[in-house]
């Protein structure tokens, strides 16, 4: 079986999401979000499951999309309100509210942890010449980035406050990505993508970047690795590991004019 690899002679720029690929937010994200819908949906449905229904219905998805998404999921729907609802309001923003009120809480109060493999792998790919960009749908990218303290580990970055700004679709809609291969001047078959949503998988092979790399999700305690691994590759992903560490380079760009 070949070692699984990033090849910088035929990709130049690595663009990474953020959420539980760089920084170990993922957790806090799936905690967030149980607490939020649980309260919401007692006397309603089941509580939410912060494996299977974070991983498929909310995982990757801007906040908003999210909740409509996990909503429908248990055949139901709620009025969409307005971004002035009160947090914990029974609508999509008033939810939406809760969640992101929750979640910045956590990070102001503990901070946030980059993944060392992760750090480690952006450290080889700029030693070997390749360009970075760090994508989020959530609107706290660069807060996130800037707690872990990796900011300088990336050329580019694109984040939800972008897309509100520019009026891009969220995932599985590739615009992110793309706006982020488009600020490092690369066509997206010069660029791999690091993910671990599956809607950011399935953008990333939809826009046809030469590689696309998923990590699994063992932080969420999620026991079906194989299961999900494949699960992974149906979305578009060409390589899938459990932790970045698993993951080598080979290679390196050559600077412009070579």
């Amino acid at each position: 079986m070949n070692e699984p690899a990033i090849d910088l002679t035929t990709v130049s720029v690595v663009v990474f999401d953020t959420d539980g690929v760089v920084t170990d937010t993922a957790r806090g994200h799936a905690a967030a979000w149980k607490h939020v819908f649980d309260a919401f949906l007692r006397g309603r449905s089941a509580p939410f499951d912060i494996r299977d229904d974070y991983l498929r219905h909310v995982d990757g998805r801007p906040r908003l999309d999210g909740i409509r998404t996990f909503l429908a999921s248990r055949g139901l729907e709620l009025p969409e309100g307005s971004p002035d609802d009160e947090p914990g309001a029974p609508t999509v923003h008033g939810l939406g509210r809760a969640k992101d009120r929750l979640f910045v809480d956590q990070v102001d109060k503990y901070g946030v942890a980059a993944f060392p493999p992760t750090v480690a792998l952006l450290h080889e790919l700029r030693h070997r010449g390749a360009r970075t960009a760090a994508v989020s749908a959530s609107m706290h990218g660069r807060k996130l980035v800037t707690s872990a303290a990796v900011t300088h580990l990336f050329d580019a970055h694109v984040d939800g406050d972008d897309a509100a700004l520019l009026n891009l679709p969220g995932l599985p809609d590739p615009a992110l990505f793309l706006e982020a291969a488009h600020r490092l001047a690369v066509p997206p078959p010069r660029a791999a993508v690091v993910g671990a949503a599956l809607p950011g998988v399935e953008a990333a092979r939809k826009a046809g970047f030469g590689l696309v790399v998923a990590v699994g999700r063992p932080e969420l305690g999620d026991e079906r690795a194989g299961e999900r691994g494949e699960e992974l590759r149906e979305h578009g992903a060409d390589v899938v590991v459990a932790d970045l560490g698993e993951l080598t380079v080979r290679g390196r760009v050559l600077p412009w004019g070579t």
